[in-house]
């Protein structure tokens, strides 16, 4: 399958990989012993599809735009490049990898420090939400790896004395077009004036835009195209499905669906940080063991809530999109669209958080009367209709009742949670924010839905 649909003179398409190609291992790509080994510790027994293409590119010192499906191992496929380069030329300061998200760049430094424990590799992960001068101590001390968020990044590049990136050798976008769409072109712009322009630079994604291509004249010199999916791709073993419900029944066919496929993990999407908030009090109090992540929560209870989300203290994660991303929960099985998104590229992105590196999983899309035109893009896009996922409308009215009792606490709940923060800007515990919440009973083994006692 061709890289692109144009082909540029400065820009070389690239093919998928061959099934004889697939066979290879990662010291056929040029991938020195002692980073075998440590891929050989973290389970990864063969490369992947993007990797194949990718490392021994990298290693020829090329610029690389890798575009493959969410869950194909793109860290790996610019991590190890780098990691090898600096075996060879061990330098501080060497790498800068900028993401659209803070769980990402934590993420994205694990798989680092992972690769590299046994050279001594140092990382900084340098976002928002956290203190800037422990910040500032962690970059004085001259990291190899510097993982960040642009907004953070420019800010301690204009006021963290002696810290600069005039040494730097690579440059890696992660999720290069979503961080060329959150308005973070500004920041990035001045980055690359105070980065060296002889420098190699890595730009990855699922999906690409205009943008990328438009940064690919500025900033890339006959950079080369990795891809092994098309355009915009769905992984084959994902099965997708909708249900078309009004608006107002979301609740209940959501809390239908929880317990039709209970013993699952869930991952469900909102659209805004309050009605994620809401839904997550909405199902503690039916006795799910539900946990938010949205951009209102501090880091330290973003964090919390992914890692317990990860160690299956909790098996439901609502988030809004800053989860869409890059993130590699394993063990997601069930991926809910309860807001269908408003750019049909962050479906690509949702759905991609399960049915990764070979597993399966489901995806699900509600869609209401006000959303048929936002499905149906969304359709054209992955180019293939959906089937309607199997409900038994009775047995969704049942719970109504049960339901709208949840809701009524819910709602009094996020109340009452509001004006807590209007007297106290920042909660200094480090539960999740509806882990104290007063109408959260019986918590039911394998999250079945048991009906509540009374106050």
């Amino acid at each position: 399958m061709a890289a692109t649909e144009e082909h540029d003179s400065s820009t070389e398409a690239v093919q998928t990989a061959t099934e004889e190609e697939e066979a290879k291992t990662f010291k056929d790509l040029g991938v020195t012993d002692v980073l075998c080994e440590a891929c050989d510790q973290l389970g990864w027994a063969k490369p992947t599809k993007i990797q194949i293409e990718a490392i021994p590119l990298a290693l020829q010192g090329r610029d690389i735009i890798g575009l493959a499906e969410t869950g194909s191992g793109k860290t790996g496929a610019f991590a190890l490049p780098i990691l090898n380069a600096l075996l060879e030329t061990p330098q501080r300061l060497f790498a800068l990898v900028l993401t659209p998200t803070r769980e990402l760049a934590f993420q994205i430094s694990e798989q680092f420090e992972a690769l590299g424990s046994s050279i001594g590799v140092q990382c900084a992960v340098i976002v928002g939400g956290i203190d800037s001068m422990s910040q500032s101590l962690a970059l004085a001390k001259k990291p190899h790896i510097v993982i960040a968020t642009p907004g953070r990044l420019i800010d301690h590049l204009e006021n963290t004395k002696g810290f600069n990136l005039r040494a730097l050798k690579y440059l890696v976008m992660d999720e290069a077009d979503r961080i060329l769409n959150m308005d973070f072109e500004t920041e990035v712009d001045k980055i690359l004036k105070v980065i060296p322009r002889d420098r190699k630079t890595f730009l990855f994604s699922a999906t690409m835009t205009k943008k990328v291509q438009k940064l690919q004249r500025a900033a890339l010199k006959n950079p080369v195209k990795c891809a092994v999916s098309s355009k915009y791709q769905t992984v084959e073993k994902l099965q997708q499905y909708y249900l078309f419900i009004p608006s107002k029944f979301k609740d209940t066919y959501l809390v239908y669906i929880l317990n039709e496929l209970a013993g699952n993990s869930f991952m469900i999407f909102c659209s805004t940080c309050n009605n994620t908030q809401r839904t997550a009090l909405l199902l503690r109090n039916l006795g799910f063991t539900a946990i938010p992540l949205h951009g209102q929560m501090s880091q330290s209870k973003r964090l919390g809530s992914l890692n317990k989300f990860k160690a299956k203290a909790r098996s439901i994660l609502l988030a809004t999109d800053v989860a869409s991303r890059g993130l590699d929960i394993p063990h997601v099985d069930v991926v809910v669209n309860f807001d269908i998104p408003t750019h049909s590229k962050d479906y690509i992105h949702r759905v991609g958080r399960t049915a990764r590196a070979g597993r399966s999983g489901k995806a699900i899309t509600f869609v209401t009367q006000y959303d048929v035109e936002l499905f149906q893009r969304i359709e054209h896009l992955i180019g293939k209709k959906l089937p309607v996922f199997p409900t038994q409308d009775e047995e969704v009215m049942m719970l109504t009742e049960r339901v709208n009792e949840a809701q009524r606490f819910a709602r009094m709940e996020l109340r009452e949670h509001g004006e807590k923060k209007k007297r106290k800007r920042e909660d200094a515990g480090d539960d999740d924010d509806t882990e104290g919440a007063m109408g959260v009973r019986n918590k039911v083994a394998g999250g079945k839905m048991k009906k509540r006692k009374g106050r």
